[in-house]
């Protein structure tokens, strides 16, 4: 707001209006620049997480919250310079520092609401990076059981003990083989019945 539209082209207290207005004003390109960041943020964690998009989400939160405790103050000292009688603060000259004193608090309450994305944004990448790995390991999990049950047939057939009467059998081979190949198919079946694959 300036002192021309005003009607006062002197004194120190529109002097500080203007300063501080222009301060206060500098601050919205960088929300602009947060939210948008923050929707990057969100975009990734949903699409393709990894640890770039966590270092992201705490560079952001750190900026966050540097921005609260930066505004957080200002915007009690706008608050008595607009409200206490002051001196040096003319009334007329105080209503325009109520308008500084708004834009500071809409600013603290954005940077309140981007804390809770940020923060958001760091429980869902937790959440879909556990997802993930819950999804490794019981594809892990069935490639063990399935293995288990064919590592015994083997860990048997190769004690080469003499009186294993498969071990002369002109089939027995073919045999074993054909057991463990049914095994594996059955177990990844039931797999598949439970719904585990």
């Amino acid at each position: 707001m300036s002192t021309e539209r005003t009607g006062h082209h002197a004194g120190v207290d529109f002097l500080l209006h203007e300063i501080l207005d222009a301060m206060v004003d500098h601050y919205f390109p960088v929300l602009d620049q947060f939210d948008s960041i923050i929707d990057g943020i969100e975009e990734e964690v949903f699409a393709q997480p990894d640890r770039e998009t966590l270092n992201k989400i705490f560079s952001m939160k750190k900026e966050v919250m540097h921005l609260r405790r930066v505004a957080g103050p200002q915007r009690e000292i706008l608050n008595r310079l607009s409200r206490d009688p002051l001196k040096v603060i003319s009334p007329t000259a105080a209503v325009y520092f109520r308008d500084v004193y708004d834009h500071l608090a809409r600013i603290n309450d954005l940077a309140e609401s981007y804390r809770d994305l940020v923060t958001s944004a760091l429980d869902a990448y937790l959440s879909v990076v556990s997802n993930r790995l819950n999804e490794i390991m019981k594809v892990l999990t069935v490639f063990t059981a399935t293995l288990m049950p064919l590592t015994v047939i083997t860990g048997i057939y190769g004690m080469n003990f003499e009186n294993m009467p498969e071990l002369h059998s002109k089939y027995g081979y073919f045999i074993v083989i054909a057991v463990m190949a049914a095994i594996t198919v059955g177990m990844l079946a039931f797999f598949r019945k439970k719904k585990w694959l």
